[in-house]
This record gives C-alpha cells, structure tokens and sequence, in this order.
C-alpha cells in the first residue's frame, strides 16, 4: 500500500483535496490519512464545505487557528511534525499556496518523507504577496509538482526544477466544480436573496492589498456604490474584510447603499450557485478566477498581477487596478459583452486529480 498524508489548512485546500481523496480510492493501492490544520478559523464554514464536498472527517486536526504569518507557520510545523513521525507516510500531498502548504512541506522533507505539491509552478512575480513566497519555498522543496496550466510548468523550469518532476496534469479545482455543477443549481441562494439569474454582481475581497489599505479599498466600495446602482452586488463579506471595514469608518456609507447585499461567506454550493448565475464577478482571489473561466461568466480580477494568466488568454478573467472609475468601466464593458471566444484550458476537464493519482502509483512502484 501507498501511505499517502494530504494536508488541508484553509477553505480553498477543500476544493482540491476532495477530489484527490476520491481518486486515490478508486485507484486502489493507496492508504490514505487528512490532516486539517485548522489554518482557517470559521469551524463552521469548515465543516459545511466538508459535508458539501463529501470529504471524509480529518483523521488529525491540528485546531492552529490564526495569528501572524510566523506565528501560524510554526505553529502548524510544531504541531504536523509529530502526526508525520507516527504515521510514517510515503508521500505527503499538499496543495495550493496557504501557510499549512510550506509549513509542512517543510516538515516532511527535513523527516526524509517525499514531498508532492499540487497547483505547483503558478506564478504572480509579486514577492509583496505571501502567497508568492509559499509558492516559491513550497516548489524548490517538492519531489513531484502537479501543474494546472504550461506557464506553471515554463516557471519550474525556468527556476531549475528537474523536468522529471514536473507532470502538466490540469486543475483539481475544476474536477470539484464539474462534479457539483448540477447539484449547486438545486441551491435556493438566489431565491432567498430575492436575485433573478444574469440580474446583480457578486463581489468577494480578502487580500490585504486591497483591504488593509484604506485609500484602495475607499476606491473598491466607490466601485461598488456606483454599480449596485444598475444592479444588485452580492458581497459575501471574508471576516477580514469584515473588520476591516468596521475599523476604517465603511459601515455607514455601506448601509446606505440599497444595492449592495452583504452577507456571510457562503458554503462551497451557494457560491458556485451565485457564481454561475451572477452577470459577472468581481475579486481578487486566484480560484474564482479559474472557476469563472469554466463557467463562462465575466470576470474582473481586482489586482495588477495575476498568477493564473491562462485565465487571461483563454478565458473570461481581466486585471483591473483598484480605481473606482476602472473597475466600474471594466464592469460596463463586461455587461456589455462582446464577441471574444472562450476557451477551456487543456485539461481542465474533471479529470486531474485521476492523473495524479495514476503518477503517484508509478512513482511509487518506480521506488520499489
């Protein structure tokens, strides 16, 4: 048997450790062990997603919480140490870029055990961001990177990683999505915000570029005003954001505003639900950029770099700086729509997660 330890820290990991799971036991020839950090602190968004995405209950649960990058991370390394030691897995998988992605892939590699990282090779070029240094750290150390798109696989390269190493396998994301498509459209998330499908904007911020910084963020809700004039804006507001616009002084003007529609971040369902009726999207998070691709709807990614650019060239997502009179433009011009043909990008067909699992057994009978 392949002893295989999938960590999940943070909501975006549970999307793409369902459908590993599945295919590690339709493979056959895998023992596997969850291990959920508890990087993110909302137990019960965490455990919606779970039920949801039909992931089984964590054999460990580290319960870290939040706190400082530092503090988090090491915290995370003090407390998945022992858990590896005990089970002793050939592999440990870890996805994404989030804190709990670098900490234990740390820790795995200093106790001798192979490293996987999937989502590997994506790129922003932006050390400003956390994420871009958990990208960085994570893929220098890994034994077998999973990439979603080519440029993930020319930054490896580029970087020096053996191209043995690397396997273009698509995206993870988008096997959950595909497998939950028809399910979300049972959702009564629109029904019960009183929303007609193609009629209102759905918005989502987290990322402290844009909500630590007032003047930005001053902009981005100005954008917002000025929208949900023409059209209702569903803004599932991140408990970050949510402070933030507390402590900035936002909530007076934000409670005149008839349009916008503020409500608590939503299950994995609900939001794929709003996503895949909304008439566009505006965010800065780097998942949704891959999901409005594949669902076809206008995506305006409130950032000036992206680590997805494939989003870009072949889908439905544009960069827009956080301007109040450019993202509204760009939200005109994205209602207004246009004759631009979208792609799916190459394997993004539901497919990755059976790839990696068929990559692991080879490796693994490869090391016999």
């Amino acid at each position: 048997m392949i002893r295989v330890m999938s960590v999940c820290g943070a909501r975006p990991n549970f999307m793409k450790i369902a459908p590993l799971l599945r295919a590690f036991g339709a493979q056959g020839g895998f023992e596997s062990l969850l291990v959920h950090t508890g990087q993110h602190y909302d137990e019960n968004m965490s455990r919606l997603f779970f039920e949801e995405l039909g992931i089984p209950r964590p054999e460990v649960n580290l319960e870290v919480g939040s706190g400082s990058h530092a503090v988090q991370t090491a915290e995370i390394m003090k407390r998945f140490e022992p858990a590896a030691v005990e089970w002793r897995p050939d592999y440990v998988v870890v996805v994404g870029d989030v804190n709990s992605t670098i900490a234990c892939g740390l820790v795995a590699v200093k106790l001798g055990m192979k490293l996987v990282h999937v989502e590997a090779g994506l790129r922003s070029f932006d050390r400003t961001m956390p994420e871009e240094i958990n990208r960085v750290l994570t893929d220098a150390i890994s034994d077998l990177l999973f990439v979603t798109e080519p440029a993930g696989a020319e930054n490896l390269r580029r970087e020096g990683i053996d191209a043995k190493k690397v396997h273009l396998v698509g995206n993870v994301m988008i096997d959950t999505l595909l497998a939950n498509r028809a399910k979300a459209e049972g959702s009564d998330v629109l029904e019960r915000l009183g929303l007609a499908r193609g009629g209102y904007v759905v918005a989502t911020l987290h990322r402290p570029s844009n909500v630590d910084e007032p003047e930005k963020l001053r902009e981005i809700l100005g954008a917002f005003e000025e929208i949900q004039r023409e059209s209702a804006v569903v803004f599932p507001v991140h408990p970050r954001t949510r402070k933030n616009l507390e402590e900035m002084g936002f909530g007076e003007m934000l409670g005149r505003l008839g349009g916008l529609k503020l409500i608590e971040p939503a299950g994995y369902l609900d939001f794929l639900c709003l996503m895949a009726n909304a008439a566009a999207v505006l965010t800065d998070s780097g998942g949704i950029q891959e999901e409005t691709t594949i669902l076809g709807v206008p995506c305006l990614t409130l950032r000036e770099n992206t680590e997805r650019p494939i989003t870009v060239a072949e889908g439905t997502n544009r960069l827009v700086r956080a301007a109040r009179e450019e993202i509204v433009r760009a939200y005109r011009e994205a209602r207004g729509g246009g004759s631009r043909v979208r792609r799916a990008p190459r394997l993004w067909d539901g497919k990755a997660a059976e790839r990696i699992a068929a990559v692991l057994a080879a490796d693994a009978a490869g090391r016999r």
